[in-house]
């Protein structure tokens, strides 16, 4: 006989879609400095010299 699955509990839920958002903020930033390593950036504008930055 068939039975109805259990109802995911408030926090699964939540814990499984702040994990889905941290995954794809993380893909993001993955993604974003690769492409600062390989040089071919083209999305922003960014000052390459590391001596610009005064402290």
């Amino acid at each position: 006989m068939a039975v109805p699955k259990k109802k995911t509990s408030k926090s699964k839920s939540r814990k499984s879609h702040w994990h889905r958002k941290a995954e794809s903020v993380s893909r993001k930033s993955l993604s974003l400095a690769m492409s600062l390593l390989s040089s071919n950036s083209v999305s922003f504008v960014y000052n390459k010299s590391v001596d610009t930055f005064d402290n």
